[in-house]
């Protein structure tokens, strides 16, 4: 194939890689290339790169230019983009017959305006940070004018793109401005000052500042602000590392990440962006994570390279109703500077890299994220959630790096594409749950027991995964290890413990006995769930004087400690408040929602149907007026409400089950209590269907497969809530597939558990796909329930170890229908091959084995060539991007070579030699039923080549092999060799 035919074939992956991280920055470099290697006119430059046109109309019109100019100018264009994008293997295109290099320009060139082109990438990377520098010798020349100046400087151009203007307006004015820049870049050069090395010194009264913040910083974060309260928890007491790993789909995915890698470079998937997103569930610890962060930076013992940090809360800029500038918001909101307000801010934009901002809470702004309304001047007044959205995708003051926090359903491919990168926070891990809790309790003694009891009871255990459910188990540690038999199983179990304790802890007759508790309390309860509800639909979580009265609460409701008192900064100075946690409030606007007598009959479908709640109740009008027209317009909730109210629905489903009945005897009568209960269940019922009847039918000789999506898992989380079998068993009776995909989901411990309740209530087994979650080991052991019924699991990147295994693998041998797993990209080493080498042994019926990118060496293969030995009815084997050497292939190839089941084995990326290939031979000269091998990425040289093309032409069956060769001597004379594939025909 010819490359110019390449180039139309891949089109479609080529733009995804030229455009897909929402910069034009790849384009605009591959244009620098051309230009470069006079590939490219001037004219034709400038019909590709039209300012404000889209960045993928630009992209289609350089391949349609690229195209018509034949096979040479594709052949450049291929290996442009391969220098560009290095890793354009894993984009999902081949760039094999390229040129392997780019040759640059050794002629002499004539002058100076033909050496800015010829040159320009070049020129390009070495302009970057020094842009302000060259154009003040412009400008002394008297080659530029202020006006060209203030042109380059544009504050919405990222540093490469002030680059190329400044090289385009030079080019423009002639020889004269030519030769003056690449004077100035060579003076550069020559003085061994380049733009990574000026250190700038800050004016004394920056440096005054710098404390004042740093100590301003440092009172706010040493102690624990959310969940913690008023009891004044030290952070370094407390604190423990949560879970942080990269996107699914990044390179540098496989690992664990600290703290300060979160605004490093591992994971970076758009230089030009300055915006790193940390996402994580309710609860998975966000708002700690950034108030550790912030204690370390002012204490400067982490993010020294950040001269300034400005800490913010997304909550409270909700109660800022002024427009601001960002001068404004930096100093009003963070801290104020005593003198020269001006010299400091002005020190902040000629520094941008040099700053930090964090914004905590982003699904808690009442707006949705948009770019519709661009700001780029810092001085300009805006409302401030204008400010902030230009902030994160780097109109206003770009160079500074922020980081925000975000529940991942309030984050849409709008706001993705200007991210610098994404890390996901998923909670602690079972060593992270221990840490916490003998950090928690001060007496050992008190934590063995905590942790004992967790060790009993592992739905609970799998609740701990998340770091404020644990708070909670470790807070009523008391009313945990004296329930017996009552072992808290759900959330809404765990939010109740907490109700009680707070409860009976401010109780002037101490403990109410039974369950009695509820109904002495039931007015503060009543009180703070209208406040919880009536707010909660409108994003509202920070509530004012006139708020809380016009709910009734007063001061003994305030005093039993689920409401805190706000660091709101905005001007009024009246008290106000918000609940411990998000999930609190959700919590109370459920009890609401189930105990009031002041909430109409649309109530419950509205809220699992995820529709505006402001009409439901009698005195929400007096809230709903205060809201923007647009909310009020609007029938169904925003990104940033559902989480929201998904979590309020759960809660709901839960305290209508019928394990709380004893709670509601004297709070509300039993027929209204039962006519909810109908409410919730007809909801759940109506919304599988829902999701049922979505469920395409298949292709002929295809299985039937149900791609689920996240709300069907939070229906499935509401169903056990409730904590009733006959539920489950009606919903699962209309479920009639083979295959349920639930890849990307979030599937965490909980909701492994609420799925193995559910599923295993199947009729027929099924492959349950769990891909690209975060499962985990304490999620695997929540699976087991369910493993009779799955067929086969996948479970690739979820984070799972040995120790996770040998629990999955223990339970699959006694279940007949299991025969496939696929575990790529975990955390396995050779420990765990053991257990699937017993698997092979015991199960005659065990059809696929995939444990690629783990950490198996030749030990872990050996271990499993023992267990195949026994094994007559193994299909797949993949051990891709494993360290099994040319000792593990020859281990397995001595068992395969006589299998008679063996179709497709893969061993690519293993490290595996000539002596491994030689081996391998046998297995495809021999085997009577493989078809496909794959040794790609390994160490083969010409000798182990010919043994498998010796060995395949003695087989008829094996109808491909696929490998890459590494270029050899020239003594050898033996070519490169990309993705080459030999086939029988």
């Amino acid at each position: 194939m010819s490359v110019q035919e390449l180039v139309l074939k891949q089109r479609t992956e080529i733009l995804h890689a030229l455009c897909s991280s929402g910069s034009a920055e790849h384009l605009e470099q591959v244009l620098d290339v051309l230009l470069a290697e006079e590939e490219l006119s001037w004219e034709e430059y400038q019909n590709v790169q039209v300012p404000g046109r889209a960045l993928y109309t630009n992209a289609r019109q350089l391949l349609d230019l690229v195209y018509t100019k034949g096979v040479d100018t594709c052949g450049l264009f291929l290996a442009a983009l391969k220098q560009v994008l290095p890793e354009a293997k894993g984009v999902g295109f081949s760039l094999t017959g390229c040129r392997s290099s780019l040759e640059g320009k050794e002629e002499y060139q004539s002058t100076s305006s033909q050496t800015l082109l010829t040159q320009r990438p070049s020129l390009v990377r070495e302009l970057q940070g020094c842009t302000d520098g060259a154009l003040q010798a412009l400008l002394i020349s008297g080659l530029f004018t202020t006006a060209d100046c203030d042109d380059v400087r544009l504050p919405i151009h990222t540093p490469s793109q002030q680059a190329r203007r400044l090289l385009d307006h030079v080019r423009s004015k002639g020889e004269s401005a030519a030769k003056t820049l690449l004077q100035y870049i060579q003076q550069k050069q020559e003085s061994g000052s380049t733009p990574t090395q000026e250190k700038p010194t800050p004016p004394k009264e920056f440096v005054k500042y710098q404390k004042k913040l740093s100590s301003s910083v440092s009172a706010q974060s040493c102690f624990l602000s959310t969940y913690g309260g008023t009891s004044h928890m030290s952070l370094d007491d407390i604190y423990t590392e949560g879970q942080l790993e990269l996107g699914h789909d990044c390179a540098d995915a496989h690992g664990s990440l600290g703290l300060e890698d979160i605004v490093g470079t591992a994971g970076t998937v758009n230089e030009e962006a300055d915006t790193v997103l940390v996402s994580g569930e309710a609860g998975s610890g966000k708002s700690t994570l950034l108030q550790r962060l912030h204690l370390l930076w002012a204490r400067g013992t982490a993010l020294q390279d950040f001269l300034l940090l400005f800490p913010f809360s997304c909550r409270r800029l909700n109660s800022e109703q002024r427009e601001l500038s960002v001068q404004e918001l930096l100093f009003q909101h963070c801290c104020w500077p005593d003198r020269e307000q001006e010299e400091i801010f002005q020190f902040i934009l000629d520094h941008p890299h040099l700053i930090l901002f964090t914004f905590d809470g982003l699904d808690e702004l009442k707006q949705s994220f948009s770019d519709e309304h661009r700001l780029c001047c810092p001085t300009q007044r805006a409302p401030v959630h204008v400010l902030l959205f230009n902030l994160i995708q780097g109109s206003l003051m770009k160079g500074v790096r922020k980081v925000v926090t975000s529940r991942p359903e309030a984050v849409g491919p709008l706001l993705k594409k200007h991210l610098r990168k994404e890390v996901f926070l998923k909670g602690f891990s079972p060593s992270g749950i221990d840490c916490f809790v003998k950090k928690h309790h001060s007496d050992p003694a008190v934590a063995a027991k905590v942790l004992g009891s967790l060790q009993t009871n592992t739905a609970l255990l799998g609740l701990c995964h998340s770091p404020v459910l644990c708070w909670i188990v470790s807070q009523c540690h008391k009313e945990l290890l004296g329930c017996g038999e009552g072992s808290p199983q759900t959330i809404t179990d765990v939010y109740l413990m907490i109700l009680q304790h707070f409860l009976q802890r401010q109780s002037s007759q101490g403990s109410t006995a039974g369950s009695g508790w509820l109904h002495e309390h039931l007015q503060t309860v009543l009180h703070l769930g209208q406040l919880a509800f009536e707010l909660i639909g409108t994003t509202c979580y920070i509530f004012s004087g006139a708020d809380l009265e016009t709910c009734g609460v007063t001061e003994k409701d305030i005093s039993m400690g689920f409401l805190i008192q706000s660091k709101d900064m905005s001007s009024t100075r009246s008290k106000r408040y918000e609940f411990l946690h998000v999930t609190l409030q959700c919590f109370f606007a459920a009890l609401y929602i189930v105990l009031s007598n002041n909430t109409d009959r649309s109530t419950i479908p509205k809220l699992f149907e995820l529709k505006d709640l402001k009409e439901t109740g009698l005195s929400s009008a007096c809230f709903g007026s205060c809201l923007p027209s647009t909310y009020q317009q609007e029938g169904e909730a925003t990104a940033a409400e559902t989480p929201n109210l998904q979590i309020t629905a759960t809660f709901v489903s839960g305290l209508l089950s019928q394990r709380h009945q004893s709670l509601w005897l004297h709070c509300c009568p039993s027929a209204v209590m039962e006519k909810r209960v109908r409410q919730v269940v007809r909801c759940l019922s109506k919304g599988m269907q829902k999701h049922f009847k979505s469920i395409p039918q298949p292709v002929e000789g295809e299985k039937k497969s149900m791609h689920a999506m996240p709300g069907f898992v939070w229906l499935i989380k509401c169903i056990y809530e409730m904590q009733e079998s006959r539920i489950a068993k009606d919903a699962m009776s209309k479920l009639e597939v083979d295959h349920l995909k639930l890849t990307y989901c979030n599937i965490g411990p909980v909701e492994c558990t609420a799925l193995a309740y559910v599923l295993q209530h199947l009729k027929n087994p099924v492959g349950l796909q769990l891909d690209n979650n975060s499962v985990g080991d304490v999620g695997v052991e929540q699976l087991l329930p369910c493993m009779h019924i799955c067929n086969s699991l996948y479970l690739r990147n979820n984070n799972i170890t040995d120790e996770g295994i040998r629990k999955l693998i223990a339970k699959g041998i006694q279940c007949d229908n299991f025969r496939k797993i696929a575990l790529f990209n975990n955390q396995l080493t050779d420990a765990c091959t053991q257990h699937f080498s017993h698997l092979l042994k015991t199960k005659q019926n065990f059809l696929a084995l995939r444990l690629g990118n783990n950490n198996i060496t030749a030990e872990g293969a050996k271990q499993l060539a023992e267990g195949l030995k026994f094994n007559h009815s193994l299909q797949y084997l993949g051990l891709w991007g494993n360290k099994i050497g040319d000792a593990g292939a020859e281990a397995l190839a001595q068992v395969l070579e006589s299998s008679n089941t063996l179709v497709w084995l893969s061993l690519a990326g293993n490290g595996v030699g000539s002596r491994g290939a030689r081996a391998l031979a046998n297995i495809i000269k021999n085997s009577a039923s493989l078809e496909e091998i794959w040794l790609i990425e390994n160490c083969i040289t010409r000798a182990g080549v010919e043994c498998l093309i010796q060995a395949l032409e003695h087989n008829t069956h094996v109808k491909s092999i696929w490998y890459v060769m590494k270029r050899l001597s020239a003594e050898n004379k033996l070519s490169v060799f990309d993705g080459l594939k030999l086939t029988n025909y």
